[in-house]
């Protein structure tokens, strides 16, 4: 598990457990205040009627964008300093995008609207419901439909397509097409991908 999740008793590890409990306790309210307060901006900024000014607001929160990708409104980005997205990508309407555990999204990837992308989630097993999760990886030219989810841990490799509501529990191989749930392979993509995306609406 990353350090942003080896956390919750001490924002600072071992050093800190020699201070008394009131203290100790301050600062980790102090330390969630300020973990969540970025995430609060980052929806705040991403409600902004401007492509330009969200993107801004979220590569000032740590995230790495390209050029010519868009960042439609309404967005949701859990930890931004963990999220990459390449060039010419469009990522729609109330999208959520979770970094936690980290997110990296290639170039010319569309991801539809109200689509979830997942890094970290509860395990239902663990007496303590503690976290569990890994990174996500969407290369390059994959195609997500509309409010399909995308699991801890997943790799969509180049060319995929995720059928619209589909929720995938295991990486997606090169052009395959999947669909369902939980997605299983329904087919095969063209392997000839040579478009690029540049799509961006005016107040969108």
């Amino acid at each position: 598990m990353s350090e942003e999740f080896a956390v919750p008793t001490s924002p600072s590890g071992g050093r800190l457990s020699r201070l008394p409990q009131p203290i100790k306790e301050l600062l980790l309210k102090i330390y969630w205040l300020a973990y969540d307060g970025r995430d609060y901006v980052a929806e705040i900024g991403c409600r902004i009627p401007s492509n330009r000014v969200r993107r801004l607001i979220l590569k000032l929160l740590g995230a790495e964008i390209g050029s010519r990708t868009s960042v439609h409104r309404n967005c949701r980005v859990y930890l931004p300093t963990r999220l990459k997205v390449g060039k010419h990508t469009i990522i729609n309407r109330d999208v959520l995008l979770d970094g936690r555990m980290g997110l990296t999204i290639g170039d010319n990837v569309s991801i539809s609207e109200g689509c979830m992308i997942l890094s970290l989630e509860h395990d239902p097993n663990s007496p303590s419901f503690d976290n569990r999760g890994a990174a996500v990886t969407i290369e390059d030219y994959v195609f997500i439909g509309s409010r399909a989810t995308i699991l801890p841990g997943i790799i969509l490799e180049k060319g995929a397509v995720v059928g619209a509501g589909a929720v995938v529990t295991k990486s997606v191989a090169p052009y395959q097409i999947v669909a369902g749930v939980p997605a299983k392979v329904i087919g095969e993509r063209s392997q000839d991908l040579t478009y690029q995306l540049d799509y961006r609406k005016f107040l969108g």
